[in-house]
């Protein structure tokens, strides 16, 4: 039985990936088995990955919608900067939580020229250069020119400090929310540059920092473009604020109904409970 991946490739259907990917959710184990039992009279020959994603996440809808919400990340991450949210300040949130001084300084002036910084962040004592780059689509990765490119800006600023014409920075990181090609691996890792994207480290991926203190964005949620467009413009980003912000807070800022808030506020603590947080 094959599968098309988003890339074209066809492999075989496996189902211990679905599995790790509820895991992943925070699923509970006998829904695990009831999916992957129900998946196998509905996985079909030459069915497309995202077809197969579409299943699952029904089916796990109809027995745990907070663990389909965490399981919806990848394209709720997606739907950041369609929704009008800006993936710098959601990267500065996920930093924040993990102890780092975070701030969006906009631009800075190198020793040659003039860079957009997207994110700052300091902890230790050390300052940290970070690009933010966003991918609309995951099969676009970051490439060597985009790690050779950060590099190259982190350098001018480097000297540019030198000159007393900005900040000092001690690292230079990329944050994505795509993959980086091996090209672009060997070369980061190489001049020592910290590469946090999907899958990548292995040890702590940009989709772990996330699940591991419940980072997520409001768009994992199945809600309106509508809905989606008023949390942005009430700056809200994370499921977390949502309920500690509260029902009055909210009301005072959105237009749904009392009811249509607490189903929200209520399906955000669910996934901000998830059970697979170490």
């Amino acid at each position: 039985m094959k599968i098309q991946k988003s890339n074209g490739i066809k492999e075989e259907y496996n189902p211990s990936k679905v599995r790790a990917s509820l895991e992943r959710a925070g699923t509970q184990k006998e829904v695990i088995d009831s999916i992957i039992t129900a998946l196998e009279a509905k996985v079909k020959n030459g069915m497309t990955t995202k077809e197969l994603y579409a299943i699952v996440r029904e089916l796990l809808k109809e027995h745990q919608p907070a663990a389909a919400a965490r399981y919806n990340l990848r394209d709720g991450i997606m739907r950041l900067g369609p929704a009008g949210y800006h993936f710098e300040k959601y990267v500065a949130s996920v930093l924040a939580a993990y102890g780092y001084e975070t701030e969006l300084p906009d631009t800075y002036q190198g020793a040659c020229v003039t860079h957009e910084v997207d994110v700052i962040a300091k902890k230790d004592g050390r300052s940290i250069f970070i690009e933010a780059k966003f991918r609309h689509d995951f099969n676009d990765k970051i490439n060597i020119k985009d790690t050779m490119s950060t590099w190259t800006r982190f350098l001018d600023l480097v000297d540019g400090s030198k000159l007393h014409l900005c900040p000092h920075f001690d690292e230079a990181w990329i944050v994505t929310n795509a993959r980086f090609t091996d090209q672009s691996l060997q070369f980061g890792h190489c001049k020592n540059m910290k590469l946090v994207g999907w899958k990548h480290p292995e040890e702590r991926s940009f989709e772990q920092m996330i699940d591991i203190n419940a980072l997520y964005p409001i768009t994992i949620l199945e809600l309106s473009n509508e809905e989606i467009s008023e949390f942005a413009k009430a700056g809200i980003m994370l499921c977390g604020e949502v309920f500690k912000l509260g029902k009055e807070v909210l009301s005072s800022k959105l237009s749904a109904s009392d009811s249509r808030l607490d189903e929200i506020i209520e399906i955000c603590k669910e996934v901000c409970a998830s059970p697979h947080l170490t």
